[in-house]
């Protein structure tokens, strides 16, 4: 039986690892400038249309699994284009459904769909 001060235990180091990120030619960084801002020009159309009550936010949710601006677009956006709706409305109704703030709309669960459906009646 040893009595002594143990030995200093080995505390293994977290590696990080970073990839630097492709080159792109000049044509491919057109292209995703081009693709970035008609993606952007999609969701704003998106939350114009939900804000002059063209589209109802229980058929845009409907459609997040197929359409990829629907998708990608945060819920807590959607739910701010909602007329009546500001951003304390929006935080209260995401935090009853329990759904992250940062939460896209393809990400949404079954359960977190209904629920926001039902609280807007």
């Amino acid at each position: 039986m040893r009595l002594g001060p143990s030995p200093p235990r080995r505390v293994m180091k977290e590696r990080t690892t970073t990839l630097a990120l492709p080159t792109l030619t000049p044509e491919q960084r057109a292209d995703a400038l081009a693709k970035a801002a008609e993606a952007r020009k999609a969701r704003s159309e998106l939350l114009a249309s939900i804000k002059s009550g063209e589209r109802t936010i229980a058929s845009v949710l409907g459609k997040a699994k197929d359409d990829k601006t629907i998708g990608k677009t945060k819920v807590a956006a959607l739910l701010k284009a909602v007329p009546g709706l500001g951003a304390v409305k929006v935080a209260a109704l995401l935090e009853q459904a329990g759904i992250d703030p940062d939460r896209r709309a393809a990400g949404l669960g079954d359960r977190q769909r209904s629920a926001l459906i039902d609280a807007l009646g």
